[in-house]
């Protein structure tokens, strides 16, 4: 299938034609490895905290180095976020390699890019073809939010794109500001994002992380399970103590020569 949008700014539209096309199902991808370990472990993290607080929903998509897809001026163009999330897909699909916006479901709310050792990729507004990161999400797919962070400095940069150009957002002052000290405010997901410092897995470093409106952190499963094992261990605690007390009652009343029982 076949559909024609026409982008929102028509700067944009005088200068490119772009065709919201399927890739034909012989159209050989890409598939090059990721630059380094960290990188999957990272979009892994963003993901697993939104599963485990029950905000993912079958028709969203959540992914990282799938194809992007359109056709810009006659050409086929992919790009390969290292993590993106599209609110609505039309059909859903376990083993997708490649996305179409608008043909296939909602164009992304949300890109990001994890700086690697290739040098100035994330920030390319290379405006001919094969085109730059920036000058594709920004331009082409016209992504409200994109995101660059730097996981070895855990510096974040977040972008909104406004009248057509990704401007710097400023951090959000967060309900909790002890929890996280650099955050910004998605408003797709109605979420905090932020830098964290620690250790998941075998990786200690930066990590980016989801907060609620009220600033409460999004655990990882292992988090979570701590927090109930920590809970349960709470509540048993203060039934032993109930149990100690109702006992040292019990003991009072015989001594005045009442049986608790009779109570």
């Amino acid at each position: 299938m076949t559909t024609a949008i026409s982008p929102q700014s028509s700067r944009i539209a005088k200068k490119l034609e772009i065709i919201w096309e399927t890739l034909p199902p012989d159209f050989v991808l890409p598939d090059d490895p990721v630059d380094n370990i960290a990188q999957p472990l990272l979009a892994l993290a963003l993901r697993e905290a939104l599963e485990i607080a029950g905000l993912i929903v079958s028709t969203m998509l959540f992914g990282t180095d799938f194809g992007i897809c359109t056709k810009v001026n006659g050409r086929t163009v992919i790009k390969a976020p290292d993590w993106v999330y599209v609110p609505r897909v039309m059909t859903v699909m376990d083993d997708r390699r490649s996305y179409t916006p608008y043909t296939e479901g909602d164009p992304p709310a949300l890109v990001m890019e994890f700086l690697s050792d290739t040098d100035g990729t994330e920030y390319s507004t290379r405006p001919i073809y094969p085109y730059g990161k920036w000058y594709f999400y920004e331009q082409i797919l016209q992504v409200p939010n994109y995101v660059i962070f730097d996981p070895y400095q855990g510096s974040l940069e977040f972008y909104d794109l406004m009248e057509g150009q990704y401007q710097a957002a400023q951090p959000t002052t967060s309900p909790q500001p002890e929890s996280y000290q650099q955050s910004y405010w998605v408003d797709s997901l109605q979420l905090f994002l932020g830098v964290w410092q620690g250790t998941k897995a075998e990786r200690t470093g930066y990590w980016l992380r989801w907060w609620d409106s009220s600033g409460n952190l999004l655990p990882w499963g292992k988090e979570k399970l701590d927090q109930e094992q920590h809970s349960k261990a709470q509540l048993q605690q203060q039934v032993f103590a109930a149990e100690q007390r109702a006992n040292q009652l019990a003991e009072r009343l015989r001594a005045l020569g009442i049986d608790p029982e009779d109570i």
